[in-house]
């Protein structure tokens, strides 16, 4: 179960804009992580090359996580609205919750629930 000043400390990195480094720092060895019922991605490294590859096709990403957020022992439910910059100028805003496991001070498993129709550039 995380403490407190672990969870915030992981939703102020997210919000920083560290995202890969969040993953390094927070996750398990052999995290997993799954979105909207898809094939989870399995292993912190293949978790943090995924998110890099993401980071790599936009110019800037904002996180804001939405409060409050619910914890249940070793369960956390956070809700997050992320705004992606394109390279080419465009944007779009994705709003999700979280949904994660975590084993002591780390995560071990997250899912992800979404609309995929934000997809759709503003």
């Amino acid at each position: 179960m995380p403490t407190p000043e672990r969870l915030e400390a992981f939703i102020a990195a997210v919000e920083s804009g560290a995202h890969a480094q969040a993953i390094e720092d927070y996750y398990t060895a052999d995290a997993s992580m799954r979105e909207n019922q898809a094939e989870p991605r399995r292993g912190r490294d293949v978790l943090v090359a995924h998110e890099k590859a993401v980071l790599a096709r936009t110019a800037k990403v904002e996180s804001t996580c939405v409060r409050p957020v619910f914890v249940n022992g070793d369960h956390v439910v956070i809700r997050w609205i992320f705004v992606f910059t394109g390279k080419d100028g465009r944007t779009r805003r994705m709003e999700e919750l979280a949904w994660q496991r975590w084993e002591g001070d780390r995560i071990a498993q997250e899912e992800f629930f979404y609309d995929p129709a934000q997809f759709q550039p503003s």
